[in-house]
């Protein structure tokens, strides 16, 4: 999620820096992955007028530009420009004499023997993009002289929010002023509110909702007589969406995708004149198709939720439109849609068409259903604004939509959670910050959730936001209290720890294996036919539970002796599990090692030998020093581990 500071400080503006205010966000739990400046530090740039272009007398590529940089006679300079797209009465910025831009700086100079006086910028040269095809080209409106950094609004930052999934309301930018609102306490401007839009023709499209569980509301609206061809997405929209990440494709198309970054509720408008009969909401038939807007051809299954007309699929519902019934220019009669669909339907979708778009990652999380017929009603007072056109009446097709139930939230359990003394004032004004409702008695809070936290179900969550508000930098740390005391240490046994040193002293390492171990394994080494057997084995060649060590160190040998080594000697403590009725087993820890090959390291000094059965005992006497032992011999189908 992107976007522009100053279009968030435009709902709420909290006395912080920016990197103040990434931190505030951070620490609530809205991390903010990163913040970047709109464009490079560069002075000295103005808007100005080029007031006549004339050939160059030396250079075909050049221009001799006779541009106005002020209101006054003499604010007039001639510069030389070779960019194709100059031309008379064009407005764009000029860097004038002393300007530092990006990497290089403006100096009066002359080229093929014309003086210039300074230059007349695209947006790479000013930093503002890393491609530029021509001058940037300004509205007509433009006035003259100003400041090109303050009239671009260049002076701002672009936040990078990395949301985890559960916090889908922050998906929009006033979503994100709320929350900034409810953190610091600062009043939130909600400039989204409008009246309902007055209905001037009475044409209408039936709706038909076929798959109610899947789409609980939609609600769509006819607009006729909207000018594509004169009108001109607003420079202040075309900036936000640009430093949101989406291009400019035409105005109709920007405002619902500017609703969509505003509010978080996404938008779609149809060329009225693609649509036969009535608007369905059904899944896809067998064999259907539909091109969509990103160029893609998709065969679609029964499981895909689609818009449809009476003949034809319009768009994949809740993913993207299609490209057949898109708006483009010359449009002049359109259907505006705002639906609400269950997160359950689109979610994984658009991974198994293989692209994401804007609105599946929205509804795939859960939208607001609350604000889906206002979020139309911004969108029609915007193309109204803009584009001019006369608005037809709602239609709504509204089903069961989720249920947001109340939650008992109490004042003993949030200090018993939390660790911290919070007052019941205190938690009244939390939950009043965050829009909640709610209702006390005593010292239990009945809080309802907004129609647009899907992820607020039980008293925890409530406890969690209580937490978020009251900072959890604000929580104090407490080490852990326990008592110490010496525990007895027996003389007469040795611990595991002790044994491991002794053996590491002669020269073995350890080993850890897993408990899990084949079924013949113990057949083989322990003729153990009724292991402890696993449910749910990791591995089929790890379906028991071992009964003895030698198994696994056996293995470590093979893997060992695979690799050329030529002296072996390992040990391990783990624990062993044997039956001891069908419904029972019994667990006990026991030591097991494994010697093979040379006796000694490769020297000099000694000669060449075998490991034979006086080393392994002189080590076994060392572990049983001080205790009664046996030594007896036995088969190789007895092998057991002490």
């Amino acid at each position: 999620m992107k976007f522009s500071e100053n279009w968030l400080r435009s709902f709420v503006n909290p006395p912080l820096s920016s990197d103040e205010l990434a931190h505030v966000l951070t620490m609530a739990g809205i991390e903010v992955e990163s913040i970047e400046s709109v464009a490079a530090a560069f002075d000295k740039v103005v808007v100005a007028e080029v007031l006549s272009v004339e050939k160059h007398p030396t250079a075909d590529r050049l221009k001799v530009c006779n541009v106005k940089i002020g209101k006054a006679a003499e604010d007039l300079l001639q510069i030389v420009c070779g960019a194709s797209n100059v031309s008379t009465g064009v407005k764009v910025p000029c860097a004038l004499t002393g300007a530092n831009l990006p990497g290089f700086m403006i100096k009066k100079t002359k080229l093929r023997g014309i003086d210039s006086e300074g230059m007349l910028c695209s947006a790479k040269e000013l930093g503002i993009s890393d491609v530029a095809d021509g001058l940037l080209l300004l509205p007509d409106d433009a006035p003259v002289g100003t400041d090109f950094r303050d009239y671009y609004g260049l002076d701002d930052r672009i936040f990078t929010l990395k949301l985890t999934p559960n916090r889908a309301d922050c998906l929009g930018v006033f979503g994100v002023a709320r929350e900034v609102s409810a953190i610091t306490a600062v009043e939130l401007h909600d400039s989204l509110a409008i009246n309902a839009i007055p209905v001037e023709i009475n044409d209408t499209l039936d709706v038909q909702v076929m798959a109610s569980e899947a789409c609980p509301l939609y609600c769509g609206r006819i607009m006729r007589g909207i000018n594509l061809d004169v009108s001109l997405t607003p420079l202040w929209m075309k900036q936000r969406l640009e430093r949101s990440g989406i291009r400019s494709i035409n105005p109709v198309v920007d405002i619902t995708n500017y609703v969509l970054l505003e509010t978080g509720q996404p938008m779609h408008a149809y060329n009225l004149e693609k649509i036969t009969g009535t608007i369905q909401v059904r899944y896809a038939l067998l064999h259907e198709s539909i091109a969509l807007l990103n160029g893609s051809q998709v065969n679609l299954n029964p499981e895909m939720l689609l818009i449809a007309d009476a003949h034809r699929p319009l768009a994949l519902a809740g993913i993207m439109g299609g490209l057949d019934s898109g708006v483009t220019q010359g449009t002049a009669d359109i259907f505006l849609e705002s639906a609400f669909f269950n997160p359950n339907v689109i979610s994984g979708k658009s991974f198994q068409l293989g692209f994401s778009s804007d609105s599946a990652y929205r509804f795939e999380r859960g939208v607001d259903f609350s604000a889906t017929r206002a979020a139309l009603e911004r969108v029609t007072y915007l193309i109204q604004t803009i584009c001019g056109g006369q608005a037809g009446p709602v239609t709504e097709v509204k089903h069961k939509l989720p249920q947001r139930s109340a939650v008992n939230v109490r004042i003993n359990r949030i200090k018993r959670v939390l660790g911290i003394n919070i007052n019941k004032q205190q938690v009244n004004d939390y939950f009043k910050r965050l829009g909640f409702e709610f209702l006390v008695k005593e010292d239990i809070f009945n809080v309802k959730p907004p129609s647009y936290r899907f992820d607020l179900a039980i008293e925890e969550d409530f406890i969690e936001e209580l937490a978020r508000i009251y900072g959890y930098d604000h929580i104090p740390a407490h080490f852990p209290h326990a008592s110490m005391a010496m525990l007895p240490a027996s003389e007469t046994e040795r611990s595991s720890m002790e044994l491991k040193q002794l053996l590491v002293a002669r020269d073995y390492q350890e080993v850890i294996n897993y408990a899990f171990v084949d079924a013949d394994w113990e057949l083989d080494f322990v003729n153990n036919s009724t292991p402890v057997t696993l449910k749910n084995p990791i591995a089929s060649q790890m379906s028991v539970m071992r009964s003895t060590l030698i198994g696994g160190l056996i293995s470590n040998l093979q893997f060992n002796l695979n690799r050329k080594q030529t002296r072996v000697r390992l040990f391990e403590v783990g624990c062993c599990f044997v039956r001891e009725d069908e419904s029972d087993c019994k667990q006990i820890e026991r030591i097991a090692g494994l010697c093979y090959g040379d006796a000694v390291f490769e020297q000099w000094g000694v000669s060449a030998r075998n490991v034979d059965f006086y080393d392994v005992k002189a080590d076994l006497e060392v572990l049983c020093r001080g205790a009664e032992h046996l030594f007896q011999e036995t088969s190789p189908s007895g092998i057991t581990s002490g």
